[in-house]
């Protein structure tokens, strides 16, 4: 009989952290996992379509990030993999001294809890963006070309906070020995993204399924990098139990990468009847929260080289996003029937 492995995943109220959650569950194996949470009601919300199998194996916990310490957990913790982060742009615009800190205090506290804990293995979740402002030369960048950030910038709190904290991930791999590594992930959506989302790629989904035309707030130079949300959660797991400690690693699919302008212009072209364009309403940035223009293209090799493969196109992430959008409103509109 297998030994029960028992997990604690943070931000598993958000797409990635509750992804990664329900694929565990899925694979069906005797497992424990412990959700630390803020909003206690929120998090059992969104988990209450589980069975009653699957629930029991879940533990949520109330409490903050600074609040989760190893002497409140009595019980033995093999894997962590830290994902709660501010997603939001304008909250970091509009925030950065509390983006900046709970970021990197809060995974600071996380590893602390990984040492003390003694666990197999730890995956940070990084982002994409504390590659910076990079220059699109049209060859893909692997994890040791970092570009240029923006100190002045109260936008750049959320960069330099990743970066930051995936410092520390490094010298708690080098001081302590804490099995870390570094997930960075591309931009990330999919099955299961909060509809009520705002970033760029939901507000271009949420145009086509209400077809009506998208508009730009950029001009939309800046290169985006794609992975869908099941592959980054595949990836993520790859990266848990076959990663190198104390390493980083990009999380893309590099057939999904393409500058924001080119991405409106495909969602649009998805529309029924292709009867929405594309236009441009530029507003400020420092209002909006939106990260500046940056040309890099990642790589994935690195990831890959571990067995990983990305399968689904920005295409089929769109699907997948309007679809869940349908649903939604057919099962919205159903119960006003009633």
């Amino acid at each position: 009989m297998e030994q029960e492995q028992t997990f604690l995943i943070t931000g598993a109220t958000g797409m990635v952290g509750g992804s990664l959650a329900r694929r565990i569950l899925k694979k069906e194996l005797p497992c424990r996992i412990i959700l630390p949470v803020r909003d206690l009601e929120k998090a059992k919300e969104m988990y209450k379509g589980l069975k009653m199998a699957d629930k029991e194996k879940l533990d949520f916990v109330e409490m903050q990030l600074e609040d989760i310490r190893a002497e409140r957990f009595f019980m033995p913790v093999d894997y962590v993999i830290h994902c709660a982060c501010a997603t939001r742009s304008a909250e970091m615009a509009a925030r950065p001294v509390e983006t900046a800190d709970s970021i990197v205090m809060g995974t600071k506290h996380i590893l602390e809890f990984a040492r003390k804990k003694q666990v197999k293995s730890m995956v940070y979740v990084s982002s994409m963006e504390v590659y910076g402002v990079t220059e699109d030369t049209g060859a893909f960048a692997g994890e040791e070309e970092l570009g240029m950030i923006d100190l002045k910038a109260p936008r750049s709190c959320y960069p330099m906070g990743k970066r930051m904290a995936e410092h520390y991930c490094h010298i708690y791999y080098e001081e302590f020995q804490v099995p870390v590594k570094i997930a960075r992930l591309a931009q990330t959506f999919g099955r299961g993204i909060s509809l009520r989302d705002d970033r760029v790629y939901m507000q271009f989904a949420r145009a086509v399924f209400e077809g009506r035309d998208i508009v730009l707030k950029t001009a939309g130079k800046s290169v985006g990098n794609y992975c869908a949300i099941d592959d980054a959660v595949e990836g993520i797991f790859t990266i848990l139990y076959r990663g190198k400690d104390g390493e980083a690693y990009n999380v893309v699919n590099e057939a999904n990468t393409m500058k924001i302008l080119d991405m409106a212009k495909l969602a649009a072209g998805m529309a029924e009847g292709k009867k929405i364009t594309v236009r441009m309403e530029i507003e400020d940035p420092g209002r909006t929260g939106y990260a500046p223009d940056t040309g890099g293209r990642l790589s994935g090799e690195k990831l890959r080289k571990l067995g990983w493969a990305p399968e689904k196109s920005l295409e089929e992430m769109f699907m997948d996003v309007i679809g869940e959008m349908r649903g939604a409103w057919y099962a919205g509109n159903r119960s006003d029937s009633h």
